[in-house]
């Protein structure tokens, strides 16, 4: 009864989701592991803050299904924060927690991360998600739908108040172009009422091996904030390590592991791997440590699974591919393989709009209509935030062809505002400012 009863409750919210996405947050899917044995590993296995998302059916009404999952979250779950990672929903969907709202989402192909401890209770809890027609279809009309299961890898997962936010990293040339320099910005954060103490740290490790630098770094922070602390070692011989795309071998890559210590214990696990790249974008061409390269491009989204996906990849790359262009963002392993198999990858936002797109009057596409650029811009940072940390990625496309205007213009600004070593371009800016190629 008392699950019936949720289930009423939640239908009569999706008004009141739909007219917010507080509860989503946009930040690196790294789900972070309890040891270093399972981060090396990447198990979650016998992981107590991390638990599998497999809605099923529960019921279908006014043109939506619903599916939803019910929870047990332990008491510990109740005293940190709490998220969720969605992908392939294959539908707009209102999600709900409990009964209460936590976000409305239009895009129907994007991972989406979301905060939940709002909502979060001990015992059981209901999280719905109600999947409908999308109010804007006009911004998909040319996504190609996905091979992959629905929800497949959701997931929920519990950090302390006390932990890591988010970071970005790369392994970039100094200003010397003689070493490498590892540029890692650690978001930490606190949400406990009052100041506490936090100890992040880092090691990495080359291709082969060798333990090549390490830091532990302690800080204060206040109650509700966050901060940032920023890392620029050096990393020596990294010109005999370089990452290019092409070619008969794999590139080789670095393993990094970001880590936290609380109360004496390490906790808290990010394992990352990052090539030693430089690409830059001059006079309409791109060039890969000075030297001019020829980009040969496929379109292609991810597969079935990472399986398939990795044995068409390396089809596309011993046919001669060397850039991989995606029609929308892809799940996190899409671009481990392109990291590990050397492939360059254009990522693009799920905007594929191409009704009127030669239209340039005010509201004449989507592209030029005011009332959408909120939904642009969500778009543009769901495409940002997943992908910036893997060396694969060597530009931001803001949309497949889409026309131009208003809500192109600001995509383009905000990712120029956030970015500060890839192009951002977009084929539809026939010849306007918003495009670097």
């Amino acid at each position: 009864m008392r699950k019936i009863l949720l289930l009423i409750a939640a239908c009569g919210l999706w008004s009141a989701v739909a007219a917010q996405s507080a509860g989503r947050v946009f930040r690196t899917e790294a789900a972070p592991y309890d040891t270093r044995h399972d981060a090396d590993t990447r198990s979650h296995k016998d992981d107590a803050a991390y638990m599998t998302f497999a809605p099923t059916p529960v019921a279908a009404t006014d043109g939506a299904v619903l599916v939803a999952q019910t929870l047990e979250i332990p008491y510990a779950w109740t005293d940190g924060n709490v998220y969720l990672h969605l992908e392939n929903v294959g539908a707009a969907y209102d999600l709900t927690l409990n009964g209460q709202p936590v976000a409305s989402v239009e895009d129907p192909s994007t991972p989406a991360d979301f905060y939940l401890s709002p909502h979060v209770r001990q015992g059981a809890n209901v999280l719905m998600v109600a999947m409908r027609p999308s109010r804007t279809p006009q911004l998909q009309e040319a996504t190609p739908a996905s091979p992959r299961k629905p929800f497949a890898e959701s997931y929920l997962y519990m950090q302390n108040r006390r932990s890591i936010a988010d970071f970005t990293l790369s392994l970039v040339p100094d200003s010397t172009q003689r070493f490498g320099v590892l540029r890692l910005d650690v978001i930490a954060q606190n949400a406990f009422n009052y100041e506490e103490p936090i100890t992040v740290g880092y090691d990495i490790y080359s291709p082969q091996g060798k333990l090549l630098d390490f830091n532990i770094v302690d800080h204060t922070l206040a109650g509700r904030s966050t901060d940032t602390l920023h890392f620029t070692p050096y990393i020596y011989h990294t010109y005999e390590n370089k990452w290019e795309a092409g070619g008969t071998k794999n590139p080789p890559l670095y393993r990094v592991m970001l880590f936290l210590r609380r109360d004496g214990a390490y906790k808290e696990y990010m394992p990352r791997k990052v090539g030693f790249r430089d690409i830059t974008l001059r006079d309409g061409r791109f060039y890969s440590f000075g030297k001019p390269l020829t980009l040969r491009e496929a379109r292609y989204n991810a597969g079935a699974d990472r399986t398939a996906t990795r044995a068409q990849l390396a089809a596309l790359k011993k046919q001669g591919t060397n850039t991989i262009r995606p029609d929308y963002p892809q799940p996190a392993w899409f671009y481990e393989l392109c990291d590990e198999l050397g492939l360059y990858v254009i990522d693009r936002a799920n905007l594929n709009a191409p009704a009127g797109r030669g239209d340039r009057t005010v509201g004449g596409t989507p592209s030029n209509d005011p009332t959408l650029v909120e939904e642009f811009l969500e778009r543009v940072k769901a495409m940002y935030y997943r992908s910036r940390n893997f060396t694969c990625v060597i530009a931001y496309e803001l949309g497949g062809e889409s026309g131009n205007g208003y809500n192109m213009y600001k995509a383009y600004q905000w990712l120029k505002s956030v970015e500060r070593e890839r192009p951002v371009i977009y084929g539809d800016a026939d010849g306007e400012w918003n495009s670097d190629l």
